[in-house]
C-alpha cells in the first residue's frame, strides 16, 4: 500500500513558478511510477508528467514540456513537480499517482492517489 499526499499549490500570477510536492508512506514507494495529473472544473483529468521508480526517465504533456519539471528522492519518499512560467490554462487541482514499476499517462493506470492540491495561476 502507497498513501500519497500534494502540497505546495496556490495562487500566483502567469509567469510565475511553483513547487508541488508529493510525499509517499508505505516502504514500496521506491518500486513504483509516480505521475503528476491535473484537472480543470468541467474538464477530463488530464496527464501531466510522470516519472520511473528510479527516476531515470520522465516524461511530460506536450503542453507543459520546457516549463515543468518531475524529480524524485526515494530516500526522502517525495516527488516533485517544479512549475515554471506558469500560464492561466494551468490552473487546475493536480494530483499525483503511483502505479508499481513502469510510467503510464492515463489515470485509468494508476493505483494510488492523493488529495489534490488547487493551483491557480491569474492573468
Amino acid at each position: 500500500q502507497v498513501q500519497l499526499g500534494e502540497s505546495g499549490g496556490g495562487l500566483v500570477q502567469t509567469g510565475g513558478s511553483l513547487v508541488l510536492s508529493c510525499v509517499a508512506s508505505g516502504r514500496t514507494f521506491s518500486n513504483h511510477a509516480v505521475g503528476w495529473f491535473r484537472q480543470a472544473p468541467g474538464k477530463e483529468r488530464e496527464f501531466v508528467a510522470a516519472i520511473t521508480w528510479g527516476g531515470g526517465s520522465t516524461d511530460y504533456a506536450d503542453s507543459v514540456k520546457g516549463r515543468f519539471t518531475i524529480s524524485r528522492d526515494n530516500a526522502k519518499n517525495t516527488v516533485w513537480l517544479q512549475m515554471n512560467s506558469l500560464k492561466p490554462e494551468d490552473t487546475a487541482v493536480y494530483y499525483c499517482a503511483a502505479k508499481a514499476w513502469l510510467m503510464a499517462t492515463r489515470p485509468s493506470e494508476y493505483d494510488y492517489w492523493g488529495q489534490g492540491t488547487q493551483v491557480t495561476v491569474s492573468s
